[in-house]
Formats: structure tokens, C-alpha cells, sequence
């Protein structure tokens, strides 16, 4: 069992407390993930950063989206894929769409399952695409730019995904709704 402690505002470090303020302002309550990421400084701002620069991307919302959800997966992260699951409901990614990454699936649009291909390739390779692996996602319609985002993707992730499966982040009440549990866990 985890012994990481989900931080509230009162329980946090000194130099976390704003950064959780800024959480319960943004989303009318603190998320777990970012009550744990609490524990270091450093890590909270880093997270809450680095989440506000991908969110100006060139990558749209939805393409955002599938990026997030297409890391979280392949990375199994179970909190991160019920709390994108949700949030790129709210961001208009089409149901079919989730519930193809949720399930391993490939995606209907076209350009979707590009990203989601590439998004998947880049973590399973640990970024050694081969040429082919980039002209296929620039030949979907994606910029060389929007190759180096998918990696700002995966950099994001890897510090959610890696942190939220280290601490066993429980699930939000928010995010219940849809739970998420990888179809299969590597041995401890």
C-alpha cells in the first residue's frame, strides 16, 4: 500500500498551499493527484506548469485529449485515464473516441488514430521513432512543431502517470464515473 498522503490546504508544505488554492479555485475542488504532487513543491509547480504550457499548444483541445488519454493508458495510469476520461468529455471529444482508448482500440478518425498511433509509438520506443513513425503522423496533417508537442505530452504525463502509479492516487468522487483498470498490471 502507498504511503504517499493526499494533501489538502491545511496539510500541505508552506510553498505547495497556493499552488493547491489555485487547484481548488480552477476546478472547485483540489484533485488528488495534485494533493499528492503536494508533497514536493517543486513537483506541484512543475506539473501545474507544464500543464498550462501544453494548453497552448498548437494541438487542439480534442487532439489534446487524445494525446493525454493515449499516454495514460499505454502507461496505465488508472487515476489519470478516469480524470481525462472526464475532462475530455467536457472538451468535446466524441465519446467513440474515448472509449477506443480506453478500450486499445484503433480510433475511426483518420487523423485521431494518427495522433493516438504516434502518441503510443513515442512511449513504447522512448522516443526513438523511426522516420517512417514521424512522416506517417506529419502526413495525417500534423506540423513538425506538433511532433515536439506530442513529446511535451508525454513529458506531462510521465510525471502524473509516473507519480499517480507510485502513490496509488485514489480516485475523485469527479472522476468515479469513469473508472478505469488496465487490462493487464505488470507484476510488482
Amino acid at each position: 500500500m502507498s504511503e504517499f498522503k493526499v494533501h489538502t490546504v491545511d496539510t500541505a508544505p508552506d510553498q505547495s498551499v497556493a499552488f493547491l488554492q489555485g487547484a481548488q479555485q480552477a476546478f472547485g475542488f483540489v484533485p488528488n493527484l495534485i494533493g499528492v504532487l503536494a508533497e514536493s513543491p517543486a513537483v506541484v509547480e512543475a506539473y501545474l506548469t507544464i500543464s498550462k504550457i501544453f494548453d497552448k499548444s498548437s494541438l487542439s483541445p480534442v487532439e489534446r485529449q487524445v494525446a493525454i488519454l493515449a499516454i495514460s493508458r499505454i502507461n496505465e495510469c488508472d487515476y489519470c485515464m478516469a480524470s481525462h476520461s472526464v475532462i475530455a468529455s467536457m472538451q468535446k471529444v466524441p465519446a467513440d473516441v474515448i472509449q477506443a482508448i480506453r478500450n486499445d482500440k484503433p480510433i475511426a478518425d483518420e487523423k485521431l488514430e494518427a495522433l493516438r498511433t504516434f502518441a503510443v509509438s513515442l512511449i513504447e520506443k522512448r522516443g526513438w521513432l523511426s522516420e517512417n513513425d514521424v512522416a506517417a503522423f506529419r502526413s495525417a496533417g500534423f506540423s513538425q512543431a506538433q511532433v515536439l508537442e506530442v513529446v511535451l505530452a508525454a513529458s506531462l504525463k510521465t510525471l502524473s502517470n509516473y507519480a499517480s502509479n507510485l502513490a496509488e492516487t485514489p480516485l475523485d468522487n469527479a472522476f468515479s464515473s469513469r473508472a478505469w483498470q488496465p487490462l493487464k498490471r505488470p507484476a510488482a
